[in-house]
This record gives C-alpha cells, structure tokens and sequence, in this order.
C-alpha cells in the first residue's frame, strides 16, 4: 500500500503493477511484466484544464491501451484441460459466467447515464462535459473487454459440463441498473472492480491447471485497468468542485460499514434489489467462500480505502475513519 502514492510522484506504469499485487494477482515482483504502456491518464481534470487535451486525444490514449491489452477469449478457454478441472474449479467457473453477466448492463447504464449528464453540463462548465464524455466514450471498451469475461467463463463453464443458461436467466441478469449520481456510480464502479480483481487473484491461487490460472489472471488485470479509469474518472469530477466529494465517502462506508457490501454473498440473506442484479450477492458455493476469506476481505478493505484516497486526497485507514468523516461532511 505504502508503494502506491499520489499526484504523479509514482508513474503510471508502476501505480498499476502495485494495484495487481494489491490484488493478489501476482505473488512476487519477478512476475510482473516489463513496464508497459500506455496506461490510464490518472489526472483527467488537469489533461483538460490545464494542459489543453482534447476529447480526440484522450480517446486516443484509450484505445491504444484497450488495443495493447487485448488477449483471445477463444483461445485461453481452449488452452484449458478439462480433465484436470476439480469441482470447485467448474462451480468457480460456472459462478463467474454468471456474475459476469451483469456487466454488459452495468455498461449501457454507464454510456447513457454519461452522455445524459454530459449535455446537462455543456456550456456551464465544459471542462466537467469533456471529462463526463471521455467517460461515455470509454464505457465502449469496457464494455467489451468485460464481453471477453463474460463469454469466456459461460462457455468453460458448459464445456465442463454445466446446462446452458436459460434465455429467461440470461434476460434476468441482463436488468439495467436503475440511475444515480453520476460521482456515486463511478465510484461504486472502482469498488466493484477491485473486488473482482481479488476474487479472481483468490481463485488464480487455488487452481492447477495453467490454461485456466491465465484465464483469471487475464481476467484480474482488466478488472485492475477498469478500477484504474473509473478512479480517475471519480477524482476528475471531485477535481473540478462539480461533485462533492462526500457522494464518494458514502459509497465507501455503504461497501465498508458492517454487513455491507463488501461481504457480499457472505452475508446470510441475498439481497432483493428488484430492478437488477448485483453479481457480488450471486456468488455460490466455493466462488463465495473463496471470495470472503478473511485474506481477501482485508485485501478488498485495502483496495477501496485506497480508491478512496486516489478521489477525494483524504486518507482514511478504517472502516469507523470513513464513517466519521462522512459524517462530518454531510454536517452530522
């Protein structure tokens, strides 16, 4: 945690190598790979402001790095041996085709809610539209490289063995979520994918056969890079003054605070959202014991009070420190 700092004084580059290792993704440094480039812009509201780039620019840097980090769904689900899959790896499997399943919603919400608020800031502060559409603009990558997840896993998952998934289950879980502040959505968005990315590092650590550990190793590091942007999104909007920063704070003591979202389906009941799905509740079996052992919830406490740090500059190291700001914040 220490490694990871702010404003610049750690490259892009290593920032990310920090965040996989964080993620349990890697298990010494010699595995990392040699830097790479390009990375996520992580101080959107000066690239607008102060140094005057443009949308064509940063949606530029956006598919160089989406195209840099492409890798073949079909041909990592073929390098698995299904011989050599246990039952807890088809179950694990089976369950993240399913939790993957709800990010394509995740992402249409993600494009219309930006382009909505985007227009609602044109010519009040055009600095705060470019950097909401610079979003809208890359929920399209995001949206297919978690295409990537969702295909590999459900078809693993019916090759070693599983029913298709009914065309009303898929239906189901493709529910769009309903709208919320646009600060709110972002940053629930970090959290949830620097908890997928533990998830998949736990899972990485316990299976044997080395096509699918590259599977969820892949699978980790995007959900890292997808974490990446949406915190630079979040800390672009706190940046600006149009959002207040207190929207993020409430999300965090929301996954942080006892019985919160952080446990996810550890918790004893599912929660009935109605209007969608939250993958995070849907985990089963080993896929959610897995995902609330004690080492991966502390991993996860670590990843979002850093998001948080990254959004709003205030450093919190407890669930109770988030919750007394907050409240401070909110004048209670």
């Amino acid at each position: 945690m220490a490694a990871v700092r702010e404003h610049g004084l750690v490259k892009p580059a290593l920032l990310e190598d920090a965040l996989v290792r964080m993620s349990g993704l890697v298990e010494s440094p010699a595995e990392l790979e040699p830097p790479r480039r390009p990375t996520v812009v992580v101080d959107l509201y000066r690239a607008f402001k102060e140094e005057g780039r443009r949308l064509v620019d940063i949606t530029w840097d956006q598919h160089r790095l989406h195209e840099a980090r492409r890798w073949s769904a079909t041909a990592l689900v073929d390098s698995v041996r299904l011989e050599q899959l246990t039952e807890r790896d088809r179950f694990v499997v089976w369950s993240a085709g399913k939790a993957e399943m709800t990010a394509k919603p995740s992402a249409d919400r993600m494009a219309r809610l930006a382009d909505k608020e985007c227009r609602r800031w044109v010519g009040q502060d055009n600095v705060v539209a470019s950097i909401i559409q610079a979003l809208g603009t890359w929920s399209r990558y995001w949206n297919e490289e978690e295409a990537h997840h969702e295909t590999s896993f459900t078809q693993l998952a019916m090759r070693a063995g599983f029913e298709p998934l009914s065309d009303d289950a898929v239906i189901e879980y493709r529910k769009v979520f309903p709208d919320d502040d646009l600060l709110r959505t972002v940053t629930m968005l970090a959290f949830s994918e620097s908890i997928a990315s533990v998830n998949y590092g736990q899972y990485m650590r316990q299976v044997t056969d080395p096509g699918l550990k590259a599977l969820f190793k892949h699978v980790g590091a995007d959900e890292v890079q997808h974490m990446q942007y949406f915190i630079s999104f979040a800390k672009a909007l706190v940046d600006s003054g149009a959002y207040p920063a207190k929207e993020a704070f409430a999300v965090a003591h929301f996954f942080l605070r006892e019985e919160g979202e952080l446990y996810g389906s550890a918790r004893e009941h599912v929660e009935d959202r109605g209007t969608h799905i939250n993958w995070w509740d849907h985990l089963e079996n080993e896929a959610g014991r897995t995902a609330a052992a004690p080492e991966a919830l502390d991993r996860k406490r670590s990843l979002i009070l850093h998001s948080l740090r990254r959004i709003t500059g205030v450093a919190c190291a407890s669930a109770e420190e988030v919750e007394d700001y907050w409240m401070d914040l909110v004048g209670c």
